[in-house]
């Protein structure tokens, strides 16, 4: 099943090329997983820009002022989406990566554990944020990334 099945997207044909620009690597980083690289798909010029292309196209018009990139994958993608869409960049980052006063959330994976900070002041009350990774596995990533963007 595409993502796009429940988004409207479902006979766009930019989604199967972008699924298959995806490589799965099995039992990556620990047996079980089935890790979706996405490095195959910067490879492709095409379905790269296909997938900024859709997310531009779907946020555009709904007020975004500032788009959250969950490092390092929301990094690839974040910037190009927050230029088109004409909203802030805010990098989430791993620990004592961000110089200066920042806030953490520590959250749980698929495979461990993991902790995210942003710069406190990043995002101001009342601005509409979008978060950008590379996929929801147990949604632990996610769950962090609005708690912080909720506390700056």
């Amino acid at each position: 099943m595409f993502a796009g099945d429940q988004n409207g997207l479902q006979d766009d044909p930019r989604l199967k090329a972008i699924s298959e620009a995806i490589r799965v690597v099995p039992h990556f980083p620990k047996p079980g997983i089935m890790f979706q690289d996405i490095t195959t798909l910067l490879l492709d010029h095409k379905a790269f820009k296909d997938t900024v292309d859709i997310f531009v196209d779907r946020y555009r018009e709904m007020g975004i002022s500032v788009v959250a990139g969950v490092e390092a994958r929301g990094f690839m993608f974040g910037p190009s989406i927050a230029l088109a869409i004409g909203a802030k960049f805010v990098p989430l980052r791993k620990p004592r990566k961000l110089p200066g006063e920042v806030i953490s959330e520590a959250y749980v994976l698929e495979y461990g554990t993991d902790c995210l900070e942003i710069h406190v002041g990043a995002v101001q009350p009342g601005e509409r944020a979008l978060v950008i990774d590379d996929l929801v596995a147990t949604g632990g990533t996610l769950s962090a990334a609005i708690r912080l963007l909720g506390t700056t």
